[in-house]
C-alpha cells in the first residue's frame, strides 16, 4: 500500500508540475509488448475520446522494444511484459518517474480445434500432434513462462522436437491460428479474443506452474515534456482502464 501511495504521489506531483501543458493536445509514442496489443487498442480509443491527446502505438517483443529504447528510439511510454526490462531502464537512468505494474498476465493452452483441448489440458499436450508453438524465451516473458510450464510438467525434453517459436506472443498466436501448429501456449487474452476467426478450445494453465507475469510500465526520459504521456500513464492507473484490462483476461491490483 505504501508503494502504491508513493507512486500515486509521484505522478500527481508530475501532473501538477506540467499542468499548464495539459491544455495543449500532444501525441505520445507508446511501446507495447505484443501480448497487450488488443487491450491497448481499446485503451487508446477511450483515452483519446476522454482527452485531446493522441497515442501512437508500436508493438513488439519486450526484449526488442527494450533494445530499441536503449539505442535511442523516441518512445515516451514503455508497457513491458515483465518487470525486468523497465527496472533496467530505471537503473540505467533512462526513465522519468517510477515504474509500476499495470497488469498481471495469464497463460492458456489454445487450439483452433474446438474439440482438441478439454478440461484436462495436460492430456492435450501429451496426445499426438505435430507442433506446439511458444514465444521465444530469449525475447518474450510469455515465452519464459511457457518454458517454465513445460519444465514443471516434466514435458520440455519430450516435446522439444515439436516446439516452434514465435518472436513474440502475437507471432505465437498466429502460428496456431494459421494451422502451422496444432497447439500453442499463448496469453489468455489471445485465447479468449473475439477477434479469433475460430474460438477453438483452450485451457487456462494453473498459475502455480509458472512465475507471475507482472507487466510493468514506465515513462522514458523522452517523456518529461510530453503532456500526453503523463496523462496516459495517469489514465492507465484509473478504475476505468483497470476494468478494461481485467475484461481482456488480465489480473489488476
Amino acid at each position: 500500500m505504501k508503494i502504491k501511495a508513493k507512486i500515486t504521489h509521484v505522478f500527481c506531483a508530475l501532473a501538477f508540475v506540467f499542468a499548464p501543458q495539459f491544455a495543449m493536445a500532444e501525441t505520445a509514442l507508446v511501446a507495447v509488448a505484443t501480448n497487450f496489443s488488443e487491450v491497448i487498442d481499446v485503451l487508446k480509443s477511450d483515452f483519446e475520446a476522454a482527452t485531446e491527446h493522441k497515442l501512437a502505438i508500436v508493438s513488439g517483443s519486450t526484449g526488442k522494444l527494450y533494445a530499441q529504447i536503449v539505442n535511442g528510439a523516441p518512445f515516451d511510454v514503455f508497457l513491458a511484459a515483465d518487470q525486468a526490462r523497465p527496472a533496467r531502464l530505471v537503473a540505467e537512468g533512462r526513465t522519468f518517474g517510477p515504474q509500476f505494474t499495470f497488469a498481471t498476465g495469464k497463460l492458456a493452452l489454445w487450439s483452433v480445434d474446438e474439440n482438441r483441448i478439454g478440461e484436462d489440458g495436460l492430456l492435450a499436450l501429451t496426445e499426438p500432434y505435430r507442433r506446439l508453438a511458444i514465444a521465444n524465451p530469449q525475447l518474450a516473458p510469455y515465452g519464459v513462462a511457457a518454458k517454465e510450464v513445460l519444465i514443471a510438467l516434466g514435458l520440455l525434453e519430450e516435446l522439444q522436437n515439436r516446439i516452434v517459436m514465435g518472436e513474440n506472443i502475437g507471432q505465437t498466436h498466429a502460428l496456431v491460428a494459421s494451422g502451422n501448429a496444432e497447439l500453442g501456449i499463448v496469453a489468455l487474452a489471445y485465447a479468449i479474443s473475439p477477434r479469433n476467426a475460430a474460438a477453438g478450445s483452450y485451457w487456462v494453465i494453473p498459475t502455480d506452474l509458472y512465475s507471475p507475469i507482472h507487466q510493468n510500465a514506465v515513462l522514458t526520459r523522452h517523456a518529461q515534456d510530453n503532456a500526453a504521456a503523463l496523462a496516459f500513464v495517469e489514465y492507465l492507473q484509473s478504475d476505468t482502464a483497470k476494468e478494461t484490462i481485467r475484461a481482456h483476461g488480465y489480473e489488476v491490483e
